[in-house]
């Protein structure tokens, strides 16, 4: 998920992640990740940036996730099984009311020409590709975000 730095060793590569900024947000997010070393890794940064996450696996787990809980936020992981990014971004979007609409950024890995524009007709806010490199990341968490 993150931008990693690989660094030569004697035993042979050691991967070294970019340090994270501490506390510069506040709210809720739902980090929406099937593979679960990037579950890790990213709720661990996004909590040291000061934000409260939820984790769900899928685009089924996000959807009921978004259905009991009130969100600033979603981080859409959109190739994922049972359902994908994709379909989770328009039954969220379906459900929003008047006046309510939570930022999904879309994470795509192996992006491919077009991807972005089909995270965005979906209903996605913002793209980011993966390996989501830390500045890209806090940038576009300003946008998004109220501190």
């Amino acid at each position: 998920l993150l931008d990693r730095t690989d660094h030569g060793t004697r035993q042979g590569r050691a991967t070294v992640l970019t340090p994270t900024p501490r506390r510069q947000f506040s709210g809720h997010v739902l980090l929406v990740e099937d593979n679960a070393a990037n579950q890790k890794v990213a709720a661990l940064m996004l909590q040291r940036l000061g934000l409260k996450v939820s984790v769900a696996g899928n685009g089924l787990e996000a959807v009921k996730a978004f259905t009991e809980h009130r969100f600033d936020l979603i981080l859409m992981d959109y190739q994922m099984p049972e359902m994908d990014g994709i379909e989770a971004t328009i039954r969220i979007r379906s459900m929003e009311g008047l006046g309510q609409h939570t930022p999904i950024l879309a994470l795509t890995a192996k992006a491919m020409k077009g991807d972005r524009e089909k995270c965005l007709e979906a209903g996605a806010s913002d793209y980011l590709a993966k390996p989501v490199n830390i500045q890209q990341l806090l940038s576009t968490l300003r946008k998004w975000l109220h501190r």
